[in-house]
């Protein structure tokens, strides 16, 4: 979880190395004068913290936060994939980071430097590999096949651990990052891969991705989540559930290249407003008998939003929490992030988009990993210890 990309306002985004946020940080928390300010004790420096970004989730519970809740993701993401080293206990390994956590999400971590963690959530889940090992007729234990329109190096597939920390304050996420990353390490893991990402949303409150379109429109129902979300069992995996995360790199200058409705035609919404082709506002069900007059679809045949579409896929909805990620101007993307119950609400869906998406021929998977998200955890009850006591 070496790198943070954040967006510093409406049209603009700033790669922010770790290093030099903890160098920003480092000098607040000892209270070097720089230009000729004032120095501060901390005594001061904790008087003048304020909570900008938002109240504090907690971290304990039936379920983990950064799933559900908060209900509207935060702006900023380190997502980080680990490995345990061979004779690692997972459960000994998962207690020391739960550990870990519990203290980013309460501010009591050193490694905060006094940073206020405001809505900061961290959320662990293992891989295939440790879920079988335990029972392979478990949820989880079983890898995402290989998918269409993939270029994947074989460090950047799969992962034993997941660590995602959310945050609306970029500081605190990149410093929540480094704390657990050190957590990890302290306790046998090794990374394997790692992004960071970013969120931005319009005036109505969706999120906006780097096509121009809105992101994440059809969610499921919030006030029922139990059903699509939540695993009710066995018991040592109750309250947990399926993640998949893609790390698709998208061939910006190739899809913005197209005229405006040649884009609404790949996508299934007009980009202005994300209203369907098929008509009636943003939140409006897709149409998809709808018609011209000259009998074709208003919504394509190849329309991602048909393709995705649930009555399309024939498997439910999921709960996705994606965000923008910027690499370079030769990688740039989304960082998919998806939760269910079953993992077959991801794969069913997306071999329905391989087989006749359009928007596919403008983005290649460059990682690609599914983790068991471990039910929640309390100080009584250390993370993970249900499923490897």
């Amino acid at each position: 979880m070496s790198k943070l990309t954040v967006s510093e306002g409406a049209d603009r985004q700033d790669a922010v190395s770790r290093r030099g946020l903890f160098g920003l940080a480092t000098a607040s928390a000892t209270g070097l004068a720089l230009g000729g300010c004032a120095q501060h004790t901390d005594g001061e420096l904790s008087a003048q913290v304020s909570a900008p970004f938002g109240a504090r989730v907690a971290a304990h519970g039936a379920s983990q936060a950064g799933v559900d809740r908060p209900a509207v993701p935060q702006g900023r993401l380190e997502f980080g994939v680990f490995d345990l080293g061979d004779g690692v206990s997972p459960g000994t390994a998962l207690a020391k980071i739960g550990e870990a956590v519990s203290a980013v999400v309460s501010g009591r971590s050193t490694r905060l430097a006094g940073t206020e963690p405001g809505d900061l959530t961290v959320t662990v889940g293992v891989g295939p590999r440790l879920v079988a090992a335990v029972d392979p007729a478990l949820p989880g234990a079983t890898r995402l096949p290989v998918f269409a329109h993939e270029q994947i190096a074989a460090g950047d597939r799969d992962g034993d651990v997941m660590v995602q920390v959310c945050g609306s304050d970029p500081l605190a996420v990149t410093l929540a990052s480094g704390a657990l990353a050190d957590a990890v390490h302290a306790a046998g893991g090794d990374e394997r891969w790692s992004q960071g990402g970013f969120r931005r949303y319009g005036g109505d409150g969706y999120a906006l991705n780097l096509l121009g379109f809105r992101d994440g429109i059809v969610q499921p129902d919030p006030s029922d989540l139990a059903d699509p979300l939540w695993l009710s069992g066995p018991e040592p995996v109750a309250g947990g559930t399926i993640a998949v995360v893609r790390r698709l790199r998208i061939d910006l200058p190739g899809f913005l290249g197209l005229s405006v409705p040649e884009q609404e035609a790949a996508v299934g919404r007009h980009r202005g407003n994300g209203c369907p082709l098929s008509g009636g506002s943003v939140s409006t069900p897709l149409d998809l008998g709808a018609k011209t007059q000259e009998g074709s679809y208003l919504i394509p045949a190849t329309a991602h939003a048909r393709r995705a579409n649930a009555d399309v896929t024939g498997v439910g909805v999921m709960l996705r929490r994606g965000y923008n990620y910027d690499n370079g101007p030769e990688d740039q993307g989304l960082l998919f992030i998806s939760f269910h119950r079953k993992l077959r609400t991801f794969t069913e869906t997306q071999y329905q988009l391989d087989a006749a998406d359009a928007l596919m021929s403008h983005t290649l998977a460059t990682a690609s990993a599914t983790f068991l998200v471990l039910p929640g955890f309390d100080p009584a009850t250390p993370l993970g210890l249900r499923l490897f006591s």
